[in-house]
């Protein structure tokens, strides 16, 4: 056989180490990173304006009769131009002909007319029993690239279309899901850092009145807690393009907490630290503003993502149907329980010295999510991890589809793009995928507000 017949070397095969030499810039100190960050930044700032309104703020579109008679209020088409013809005053919609154009706001008028005078077996309102504070939902794993924030932020788009109003919680530094909606957050004093900074100072404050009583010196106070003292929640919200889904946003100075968090604890070791997230959303009524709080973790077990899921009524797990994220994910229950259960007995055994009753973390539920999946390659894989995650399944798996690559270029959810920049079939099949999930996750909600209003109601008559 000839030279000029036999197979190229590979590529990583004869390479040229003088050439290499020569294709190095100078070493990298540090001010390189500094510049890179900054190219990174404007970067950033050209392409999330590609999803954005001229003057770079998102807005959310309008919806279409049929999108609204299909997917948001039960009712027929016909009978939907009926109801707004005989009601002048009520929302009419943009646009000329049979298909009109309805802002969200204006759909939620909408659905309180036809909550009002319409069929009494239809659902024109999402179910919430009065009396009860919204539930938390957490969006959690320690791996990274999992479909996480992708998860919550449909999760939250679905809640909001749905009818419920939603508070989502960004608490990885990344700060993605900020991006997503819309958010602007300069520092860390916008994030959900005061609120844990809050927590501590509220401990010290009781434990230097203690030791002030008992001669001792108290413990320092220093500007940040003095600063992070006098603020509120409320303070930390910021309005989104979606007119009932409010945010608590990140950026990459929220990470501090991590470090900021042991080094309290150490000062304080009688802080429950775990609690500092849901001390602030109960103790200032927040829950009593929203249906639904969504927490948006980082991918990883640190201070934060415990607070999460210390402070979370249901824990959402995404996972995709691969060997290393189903490997990862038992892997991550099996920190969950290490964990907690180590909080668990290490408080209890302050509580039983003291006479105190023990305390018990628990979850109404937990379910994982397979996400970008592949029917046609992970099938077979994807059964298994159905089969040994077992009742923590959710049934539906989420499909990965050009609409939802494309909707996630573009930082966009799902719900945000318009259909008609699709075939048909296809905007309602990558839909569909956020849907039914939401069903499963809606269906989860509606049973354990249920089961507490029963237990509630068993406890009164007892």
């Amino acid at each position: 056989m000839s030279s000029a017949n036999k197979a190229p070397q590979p590529p990583y095969m004869g390479i040229d180490r003088e050439k290499a030499a020569a294709a190095l810039s100078d070493p990298i100190d540090t001010t390189r990173f500094a510049k890179a960050a900054a190219f990174a930044a404007k970067g950033r700032e050209d392409l999330a304006k590609r999803g954005h309104a001229p003057d770079g703020d998102k807005r959310l579109r309008r919806f279409s009769t049929w999108e609204v008679c299909r997917y948001l209020i039960p009712v027929a088409a016909s009978h939907f131009r009926r109801v707004l013809k005989a009601n002048p005053d009520l929302p009419q919609g943009y646009g000329e002909g049979g298909s009109k154009w309805f802002s969200l706001d204006e759909i939620m008028t909408l659905r309180a007319h036809f909550a009002a005078e319409g069929a009494a077996d239809r659902e024109y309102l999402p179910w919430r029993p009065k009396g009860q504070p919204a539930k938390i939902i957490s969006v959690a794993n320690f791996k990274g690239g999992v479909g996480k924030t992708s998860t919550a932020a449909h999760l939250a788009m679905s809640a909001a279309l749905d009818g419920y109003k939603v508070l989502v919680i960004d608490l990885d530094s990344q700060g993605s899901m900020t991006s997503i909606m819309g958010g602007t957050v300069q520092d860390e004093w916008q994030t959900a850092f005061p609120l844990l900074a809050k927590d501590y100072a509220l401990n010290v404050e009781v434990e230097n009145r203690e030791r002030e009583a008992a001669g001792a010196a108290p413990l320092p106070f220093d500007e940040t807690l003095a600063e992070a003292r006098s603020m509120k929640a409320r303070d930390l919200i910021q309005s989104t393009h979606w007119p009932n889904i409010d945010l608590i946003g990140a950026q990459l100075n929220l990470y501090w907490a991590e470090f900021q968090v042991p080094v309290w604890r150490m000062q304080l070791r009688s802080w429950p630290l775990w609690d500092a997230l849901s001390n602030a959303l109960a103790g200032e009524d927040i829950l009593d503003d929203y249906d639904i709080v969504v927490l948006d973790t980082p991918p990883a077990l640190g201070y934060l993502t415990i607070n999460a899921l210390a402070a979370a009524d249901i824990l959402l797990v995404p996972l995709g149907a691969s060997y290393l994220e189903f490997d990862s994910t038992g892997r991550f229950f099996d920190m969950l329980y290490s964990t907690f259960a180590s909080i668990e007995d290490g408080e209890n055994a302050v509580r039983r010295q003291a006479g105190l009753p023990e305390m018990k973390f628990e979850w109404d539920a937990v379910r994982a999510i397979l996400t970008r999946f592949d029917a046609n390659q992970q099938t077979d894989l994807a059964n298994v991890i159905q089969a040994y995650f077992g009742d923590f399944m959710t049934a539906h798996r989420q499909e990965m589809t050009a609409m939802v690559g494309q909707a996630g270029e573009h930082l966009n959810g799902i719900y945000e793009s318009d259909y008609r920049e699709f075939n048909r079939e296809t905007y309602i099949r990558g839909r569909e995928t956020f849907d039914r999930t939401w069903a499963e996750v809606k269906s989860v909600l509606l049973g354990t507000w249920w089961r507490d209003v029963q237990m509630e109601q068993n406890a009164e008559e007892a």
